[in-house]
């Protein structure tokens, strides 16, 4: 839990409550800030395609601390920079080293869990994403009440980070797997559901991440206080922590395919509320909605995939992360460059919440028929 706080949230989500700041001060555009997102993205797409390999099998355990003392490292960097290129080739090494502690150190921890016989612990890992939200917005919050630039969130991050490492490497010690097989996996099966669900899951991945990345910059836009800013960006993070738990029940009892589809149609209603709902209540709205579905839509994905191809997990893995992670790279692009030319956010956000209702229509569409 504590190394996805890190990587995942810090490491990757970090961005999204620091940008105002930096655009402020840096006149970036909302396009450089797409195109500063998507490097991150592609960044967790290339690290994800990779570690989904057998390469790594056995340097499990050292490639994770490696990635977390990078994700630290790097969050300092940007602190440290104010050059676009900088930018890019900082957040693209901070994706990198985000996927590969999401892989590797999900990989440690879901097979001590299953020997364990306590799956329904899984939840508890995810939560770390919540947790790192909710952990940076505080951070800000208090930077925020001491006039701090943009600058202090990066370099805090990394020093929040770096704790975060210490912590993980007192509890891991020497973990590794406790199972696998570094042996080559069949071809994926010919299935249309399975084609519905990967194509699904890249039209979340473009949906999710428009809000994900500039649902600070859409508080700022309307005038929101640095505080109320933080404020937001924790109650995603609250949000985040308990959902994955809460959906894996719900799917229980509903089905995957009826759980992701239900959970795609309430982050459309948070994507919409950001935008068109005035006021705190907005963006309030959608900090909730936002945070209580994404993580959990993202662990659902993964689950009916595998569900569709038991015999090639690590396969099945990287062809979903490749589509999510090509809806993550366009995503922030075609945003920022439309948030560009109409002056605001709410072209991006429709956009965005075409983008999840097609994909929550097309998940239940491939869930397996009654007989």
């Amino acid at each position: 839990m504590t190394a996805l706080a890190v990587a995942m949230g810090i490491g990757r989500f970090v961005y999204t409550p620091i940008l105002p700041g930096m655009m402020e001060a840096l006149h970036l555009t909302p396009a450089d800030a797409g195109w500063i997102a998507s490097a991150n993205y592609l960044g967790y797409l290339v690290g994800a395609l990779a570690a989904a390999g057998g390469w790594a099998h056995g340097r499990e355990r050292m490639l994770m601390f490696a990635s977390l003392a990078a994700s630290a490292l790097l969050a300092g960097l940007m602190g440290l920079n104010e050059t676009m290129a900088a930018f890019l080739v900082i957040r693209f090494l901070a994706g990198l080293a985000s996927a590969f502690v999401m892989v590797f150190m999900s990989s440690i921890v879901f097979s001590h869990l299953a020997e364990a016989g306590r799956g329904d612990l899984q939840a508890l890992h995810f939560g770390g994403v919540g947790l790192g939200i909710a952990a940076s917005s505080a951070l800000l919050a208090i930077l925020v009440t001491e006039h701090a630039d943009w600058t202090a969130g990066w370099l805090w991050s990394g020093a929040i980070s770096l704790a975060g490492l210490i912590l993980v490497a007192l509890l891991a010690g020497a973990a590794r797997p406790a199972n696998g097989v570094a042996g080559r996996e069949p071809a994926l099966p010919k299935d249309r559901s399975l084609t519905k669900m990967i194509v699904a899951y890249g039209l979340f991945g473009f949906g999710y991440v428009v809000t994900a990345t500039f649902l600070i910059a859409i508080v700022r836009q309307g005038g929101g206080s640095r505080v109320f800013e933080a404020s937001v960006w924790m109650v995603a993070g609250l949000a985040g922590f308990p959902s994955t738990w809460f959906w894996h029940k719900l799917a229980g009892r509903i089905g995957l395919n009826a759980a992701y589809a239900v959970t795609c149609l309430i982050e459309v209603v948070g994507v919409t509320a950001s935008v068109v709902v005035k006021g705190a209540a907005g963006p309030l709205i959608a900090g909730v909605l936002l945070g209580g579905t994404f993580i959990a839509i993202t662990a659902l994905g993964i689950q009916i995939g595998r569900q569709l191809a038991p015999q090639a997990p690590r396969r099945i893995f990287a062809v979903m992360t490749a589509a999510f992670g090509l809806g993550q790279i366009v995503g922030p692009i075609a945003a920022g460059l439309l948030a560009q030319a109409s002056g605001n956010y709410v072209l991006a956000s429709i956009m965005a919440a075409a983008a999840l209702l097609l994909s929550g229509v097309i998940a239940w569409s491939a869930a397996p028929k009654s007989p």
